[in-house]
């Protein structure tokens, strides 16, 4: 996959692409990342890449000249992070991870001309409701999530267990020692029984779900097996409230 990233800010990027997975996907071959100084496109003697509003008002927007020239060099869908956009969750990271090439535009100050978004941008995405300074963090956070789902990046069955993955949040995870400060991690995880192990994270991955983001219940269709662990839990909670 290849995934470019328009920016003015491009030394955000550093960082995000010379550590951990991300640096170890690009050295393999699984994914090219190419940052683009949006300002290698202006042409004018400041480099400006902004400009005051028509009709006035706070703030300044990006120029559509610079925009516009950007991406003639470049192919694939193109994404606009933006607070109007569609909140980016997983189901839309794997539907993207599927794409040949991503072109994402890191919007800035009041956002960019809306010529480009009309004529260029194929999908506006917000990665939440709050404000940030630009859309450089969430072109990292959008490309991070895209990049761990390709092929090889990560094993398989570790992103597929994944908060989100399957529609429930994830289970508690506990490592070495089995106690420490008398704090013991639950039996059933060094019992070797690997048939109840699963039982177990399945059952604490829907009561977390249950209890945390009770929406993904409802939007899932329920197993045999969860309905049944889900209504232990309903029983379970109701005992601890008396």
């Amino acid at each position: 996959m290849k995934i470019n990233i328009l920016t003015l800010f491009p030394k955000m990027f550093e960082g995000f692409v010379s550590e951990s997975i991300i640096s170890r996907a690009i050295k393999f071959g699984a994914v090219e990342v190419n940052i683009i100084d949006i300002r290698d496109y202006c042409f004018d003697k400041h480099k400006q890449a902004d400009d005051m509003p028509f009709g006035g008002g706070n703030g300044m927007v990006m120029k559509p000249e610079p925009l516009f020239l950007a991406l003639e060099n470049l192919s694939g869908k193109v994404i606009y992070t933006s607070p109007q956009g569609k909140t980016f969750n997983q189901k839309i990271a794997k539907e993207l991870a599927k794409e040949e090439e991503l072109t994402i535009i890191a919007g800035h100050y009041e956002g960019i001309d809306e010529r480009v978004v009309e004529n260029k941008v194929d999908m506006e995405l917000s990665i939440g409701d709050f404000v940030l300074t630009g859309g450089e963090l969430p072109a990292m956070v959008i490309s991070d999530t895209i990049i761990r789902l390709l092929p090889d990046v990560i094993k398989k069955d570790s992103y597929e267990n994944d908060s989100f993955y399957n529609g429930l949040l994830d289970y508690p995870h506990y490592t070495r020692p089995a106690e420490y400060k008398g704090l013991r991690v639950p039996d059933v995880l060094i019992s070797g029984n690997h048939k109840k192990i699963d039982e177990w994270r399945l059952k604490e991955s829907l009561k977390r779900t249950y209890l945390r983001r009770k929406d993904l219940i409802e939007k899932r269709e329920l197993t045999k097996l969860e309905k049944k662990l889900l209504d232990e839990i309903k029983e379970e909670i109701k005992k601890e409230e008396v």
